[in-house]
């Protein structure tokens, strides 16, 4: 049997994304899927050109709390720090965010810009993670930058 696991399901790119991975999908390694079904592409363009895994510049932060592991949860992307919608944010997403900043176990997951509304773009939109992920990339979302969300709805953790 083949042990190469299945990244990718469901993706739905529009074709303007830099990545494969900014195009909205089911999460990282969530799949019903068999390797009879693994797609290729042929190129016509630059030969051994190196990309970047997943977002090599994605940093997490909590802001607006009485202390690094709590507040509202910011995402460096871009060269600037965007914020997370709310829809769907819950303990399992919670979870991975207080795993991955090093800050133990969730408390609470917050919404309704419980720490304060940010500022510049919202990056995340309906965030589906099992809980167990060890970084927020690994979770399912709505595409980078797609969303229907105001300040209003940026997300938080207390961990």
């Amino acid at each position: 049997s083949d042990n190469n696991v299945i990244h990718l399901d469901e993706v739905k790119c529009k074709g303007t994304e830099s990545y494969l991975w900014d195009c909205p999908h089911a999460g990282w390694s969530k799949h019903d899927c068999e390797h009879n079904e693994d797609v290729s592409v042929i190129c016509s363009g630059e030969k051994n050109k190196l990309f970047p895994l997943p977002f090599p510049d994605m940093s997490l932060r909590l802001v607006g709390g009485g202390d690094p592991c709590e507040g509202r949860l910011e995402i460096f992307h871009n060269g600037t720090w965007a914020t997370v919608c709310d829809d769907g944010w819950a303990m399992e997403e919670a979870r991975v965010v207080c795993r991955q900043l090093g800050c133990g176990d969730a408390v609470s997951a917050k919404g309704d810009a419980f720490f304060g509304i940010g500022t510049g773009p919202i990056l995340l939109d309906e965030v589906a993670c099992g809980g167990t992920e060890p970084a927020l990339e690994q979770c399912a979302h709505r595409g980078l930058g797609t969303h229907d969300c105001y300040h209003k709805e940026d997300a938080g953790v207390i961990c």
